[in-house]
This record gives C-alpha cells, sequence and structure tokens, in this order.
C-alpha cells in the first residue's frame, strides 16, 4: 500500500515499536530522526556530533539540521512508494518545511497517527528501557526535560493535523498487542473514508 504516514506521541510512548509493526504490516520504510541521529552518532561523522551534543543533554536537534537529515532520507527510492515518519515534525516550523518538501516531490501526508500516553506512565516506562538498554540518555531529569519539550513544542502541530482532517488519534497505552490492534483499526477506518 502506498501510504505516507506521521506518527506521533510522547518519548517513551511506543513510537519506534509500533512503526515497525505498521510499517511492516504496510510494506513501507519507518523513518525515525532518532535512528538517523544514532545513525551519524555512532558513524562519528559531523552532524552525528552535533546531533549528539544536543540530544545528551536532552534538548532536541536544531531544525537546520533535522530537516537536511529527512529531506535526504525521503529522496532514498525505498521511501517512493510511501513511509512513516517517527519523531518528525515535531513542531510548526517543521511542518511547513515537510510540506514543501513533500510539495517538491508532488505528494502528501495521507494521515496523521498520535499516540496518546500519560506522562507518568511514559517516565516509569523509559527509565526501564534506560537501566536494561544502558541508555545514557534517559534519566528522570532529562525524560520529563524531553515531555515538557513534546508538549510545548510538538502538540500544536496537531491543530494543524486535525484542521486538515488528517488526525487520528490512538490510545498508546496497553500491551504492544493492544496498541498495534488499536493503530491498524483506526488508521483501516480513517482511510477507508
Amino acid at each position: 500500500m502506498s501510504v505516507r504516514l506521521i506518527l506521533v506521541g510522547p518519548p517513551g510512548a511506543g513510537k519506534g515499536t509500533q512503526a515497525d509493526l505498521l510499517c511492516e504490516s504496510l510494506g513501507i520504510p519507518p523513518i525515525s530522526t532518532g535512528a538517523i541521529f544514532r545513525s551519524h552518532a555512532s558513524s562519528g561523522d559531523e552532524l552525528g556530533k552535533m546531533a549528539e551534543s544536543f540530544t545528551s543533554r536532552g534538548e532536541l536537534v536544531p531544525d537546520s539540521v533535522t530537516n537536511k537529515m529527512v529531506a535526504a532520507r525521503l529522496a532514498q527510492p525505498d521511501a517512493a512508494g510511501g513511509f512513516l515518519l517517527d519523531g518528525y515534525p515535531r513542531n510548526l516550523p517543521q511542518v511547513a518545511a515537510l510540506d514543501a518538501i513533500l510539495e517538491d516531490a508532488g505528494t502528501h501526508v495521507d494521515a496523521v497517527l498520535s499516540l496518546i500516553a500519560d506522562d507518568d506512565e511514559v517516565v516509569q516506562r523509559l527509565l526501564g528501557r534506560a537501566a536494561s538498554e544502558g541508555r545514557v540518555d534517559d534519566t528522570e531529569d532529562v525524560i520529563r526535560h524531553r515531555i515538557e519539550l513534546y508538549h510545548g513544542q510538538t502538540e500544536p502541530l496537531l491543530a494543524v493535523y486535525r484542521e486538515r482532517g488528517i488526525l487520528v488519534e490512538v490510545p498508546g497505552m496497553g500491551t504492544i498487542e493492544e496498541v498495534a490492534a488499536n493503530v491498524q483499526s483506526e488508521l483501516k477506518a480513517f482511510l477507508s473514508k
């Protein structure tokens, strides 16, 4: 299926897991800014060092860097038949940048899936993940700061997509299977309208 999706939700809402499951079922690539940043960081290139200098403090990577990385990734052949963006756009200027990128490619976003999650539950989820995966960027203070940034910068873009009539809100708490079933069901219902 050729579909262009955005997946939005607070840190720890399970976006990465749900993106992988949904992309597998739809046959489209997941495009995660987090994975792009980590790939650059592990390669030690200049963009990676720049991105890591922000993420290690719980800060967001500047839009100018992020927009370039995403535009380059969307231009790759595997994204031509559809994709799922995870972690982008995260603010209103990035919505405008994505609109321009897609307009240049002669396409548009079909749906924006928003995972709804409780802040305290995602903090506990991320602390557990940090302990099991040894993720140094996931301390409680950093996690709460990232959640505050999400509420302040990312939530306003939901209003834009709601106004465009492409926002699909899905409960993001529960087992992986329960959330995946909700995502599939809500998306199918939306796309069949």
